[in-house]
């Protein structure tokens, strides 16, 4: 007998004293919902890139174009004050290229840079939504949220008053009744 469960002895019993677990009981849950009980939650919201770190790959890229060009230059065997003229003039130059904004492409990004992907897909959503005339207080589904009030005006001005209704099976599809036709009306 372990932690007094089952019986004491097993002698006379007809049993093993053997005890098993009850598998068809039902453990209350924690959380009882797995998911989001508001719908505004589960709207896709974009990654916002780090400014800092995206600011920090650039100083490094630059760093590391001007390293190269400091290596081949000792290699070379050019004077240490020329190699600090040349290393200072080309900073200057990737510092105007930096700030003229000439981005990459994501095509040219690897996986492991989260924040430049981000970053390159927010300027590609960008050109999209000034492409296709989108304004930008534009809310995902507003259309649908529009269209429903005009169908339900066009009604209301016919005269009959329609009441919305909704069920699991016609949640995709929600049908109107007259007001006439409600329960208890």
């Amino acid at each position: 007998m372990s932690s007094n469960v089952g019986l004491t002895t097993p002698r006379g019993s007809g049993t093993s004293g053997y005890v098993q677990t009850n598998k068809a009981h039902l453990r209350p849950r924690d959380n009882p919902k797995p998911y989001p009980s508001d719908f505004d939650s589960l709207k896709h919201r974009q990654r916002q890139p780090d400014a800092e770190i995206l600011e920090h790959d650039r100083k490094r890229q630059i760093e590391v174009k001007i390293f190269e060009l400091r290596d081949k230059l000792e290699d070379e065997g050019v004077d240490e004050d020329e190699i600090d003229d040349q290393c200072a003039a080309l900073r200057k130059k990737l510092e105007r290229e930096g700030e003229k904004g000439g981005g990459k492409d994501a095509r040219g990004l690897k996986s492991h840079q989260v924040h430049q992907l981000a970053e390159a897909k927010i300027e590609e959503s960008e050109r999209l939504r000034r492409a296709l005339g989108i304004g930008r207080d534009y809310e995902e589904g507003s259309h649908w949220r529009k269209q429903d009030e005009r169908k339900l005006e066009a009604e209301r001005e016919r005269g009959k008053i329609c009441v919305r209704i909704v069920t699991p099976y016609t949640a995709s599809r929600p049908y109107y009744l007259p007001e006439s036709t409600r329960l208890g009306a």
